[in-house]
């Protein structure tokens, strides 16, 4: 009988090799890190934990962009505190808005953006002041789009559906205002009270910044065009929309068609003269003619003011009047379409993710290789500042990209892994990463006594010693056989233990191997029985 001994070494594929190599990486201090700290970053930005620190960076980097010139193609008519002084008269009445509208027809604007409300009669003049509303396509009245607890504010009466738009905006949780609302629809469940179009459900209203700007652009040949994803186009330039999660919101309130708002500047971003100042003709025609001329109130009286990214930087008028924030929203399209100025964007959520690994893994990478404390703080406020500078300068053309989380994910996998470290140089922590690379790395370790005292059972059987006995006679018989070969004998009737003695069976090997298992088990017993001896209250 032939018995063949098991393989001493499992061989693994190079695949299975390759595999534990790459897991035995994983506790390498820089990895272990870099995940651990990717991991808290972006699962404080996916609940919105980081949501004010990365707006209230965005508010700064906006303060600290350089200062375009005024946009001359518009024209703000600010009502202010002295035009209430000195004409005694608040609010305006209706016959002065339209004295006002009739030097600027006369000047021939492109278009005219009345941010006033005026669905009910002020003084005198109403009928005045309708006829030419009605009567110039180019005059944009506003209304107020009604919510659930608000009917909102109706148009002038018999006002032209197509001239309607809304001045509603969209203010940030903390109260300001970073974003420009394009389309708006009202809300099926709001509180309708008569019938207006800014509180049907199924009008499709735009903002008064909109209707400017595609006023203007018309007669430059480029009409308001809609992508095959639905998005709102100029020419080649797209606006598109603003979805809950762009930059640094998380969740935002993305109802209708919203944009950030790319503004200009803190003040002066347009030209802006007074009431006072056209009424007395101090405004020549030519400042005027073929430009976009808004109509508002600046006074504190409207309560029609602001806060913007620029307040945090202001000590005085942190506040902006609701008729220069149209303005800027007008300016900003007129300039990405004719200027190439481009909008504000944002990376996709996934490629922001890898953004803030690859910070991360820098920041490991970086506290492994350098020790020295002194270099350590050196060259860490010299990655911080870049970090900040390269996103700076993305936004200076329009991108948005995440510095708190990058940020985040560098210092706290730098970090990691000088504590890590660290811990790794202690006895305890030599002892606890030990285990963790033998568990990571899949090894088996095989316990020895066990497998002793499984050999001395298989030894001691009555299997085992036919076994041998057979592999004894076996071996003698092949010895015979090859002697009378030697000497000119005529070979013996084979038997069947000597036919399967001559079927190339390895049977030396075989009670080689079997000797040997023998010799391991006695040499087994008795390193038992000694220890048995030299222990006695264990063996008890």
């Amino acid at each position: 009988m032939a018995f063949s001994p098991p393989p001493q070494n499992i061989q693994r594929s190079p695949r299975w090799q390759q595999l534990l190599a790459q897991l035995s990486k994983v506790g390498q201090p820089p990895v272990l890190s870099t995940l651990a700290a990717s991991v808290l970053v972006l699962g404080l930005r996916a609940v919105g934990a980081l949501q004010g620190l990365e707006l209230g960076l965005y508010d700064q980097m906006m303060r600290l962009r350089p200062t375009p010139l005024p946009d001359e193609r518009i024209l703000v008519v600010g009502i202010d505190e002295t035009d209430i002084q000195s004409r005694q008269e608040w609010p305006i009445a209706d016959d002065t808005v339209a004295e006002l509208l009739s030097v600027l027809i006369a000047a021939q604007p492109r278009a005219i953006g009345l941010d006033l409300f005026r669905d009910l009669p002020i003084g005198e003049g109403q009928a005045a002041l309708l006829e030419q509303i009605q009567g110039d396509s180019t005059i944009f009245p506003v209304c107020k789009i009604s919510s659930p607890d608000s009917p909102g504010v109706p148009p002038p009466p018999a006002t032209p559906e197509a001239q309607v738009s809304f001045s509603d905006l969209v203010v940030d949780p903390g109260g300001i205002l970073r974003r420009s609302l394009l389309i708006a629809a009202p809300p099926a469940d709001s509180d309708t009270v008569g019938t207006h179009i800014c509180n049907d459900p199924e009008a499709q209203l735009f903002s008064l910044g909109l209707q400017l700007a595609r006023q203007y652009l018309a007669v430059e040949g480029m009409e308001l065009a809609v992508t095959a994803q639905q998005e709102l186009r100029f020419g080649d330039v797209v606006l598109s929309r603003l979805p809950p999660n762009l930059g640094g919101y998380h969740n935002a309130d993305a109802q209708g068609y919203q944009i950030m708002l790319n503004y200009q500047a803190a003040s002066m971003a347009v030209p802006q003269v007074s009431l006072t100042d056209v009424l007395s003709g101090d405004v020549g025609a030519a400042q005027i003619r073929d430009r976009i001329v808004l109509i508002g109130a600046t006074t504190p009286e409207a309560k029609d003011e602001f806060y913007t990214p620029f307040s945090g930087g202001l000590r005085d008028s942190q506040k902006m009047a609701g008729v220069v924030v149209h303005a800027q929203s007008v300016s900003q399209i007129l300039r990405a379409v004719l200027d190439d100025r481009p909008l504000l964007w944002s990376l996709p959520t996934w490629g922001e993710a890898i953004w803030i690994v690859l910070w991360g893994l820098g920041g490991a990478i970086f506290a492994w290789y350098i020790r020295r404390p002194v270099t350590y703080g050196v060259v860490a406020i010299a990655l911080f500042g870049g970090l900040y500078g390269i996103c700076f300068m993305v936004f200076l053309q329009g991108g948005w990209i995440p510095i708190v989380p990058a940020a985040l994910a560098l210092g706290f996998a730098s970090g990691g892994v000088v504590l890590l470290d660290r811990f790794n140089k202690s006895d305890y922590g030599q002892a606890v990463y030990k285990q963790v690379k033998v568990l990571l790395r899949l090894d088996i370790e095989i316990d020895h006594s066990k497998v002793g005292e499984q050999v001395a059972e298989i030894t001691d059987t009555e299997y085992f010693n036919t076994l041998q006995v057979q592999a004894k006679e076996l071996r003698a018989r092949r010895q015979a056989k090859k002697t009378s070969l030697s000497m000119g004998e005529p070979p013996a009737t084979p038997s069947t233990s000597a036919k399967n003695a001559g079927d190339g069976q390895p049977t030396d090997s075989t009670d080689d191997y079997l000797q040997n298992l023998k010799q391991k088990a006695e040499r087994f017993k008795s390193t038992s029985e000694l220890k048995s001896k030299s222990d006695p209250a264990e063996d008890s």
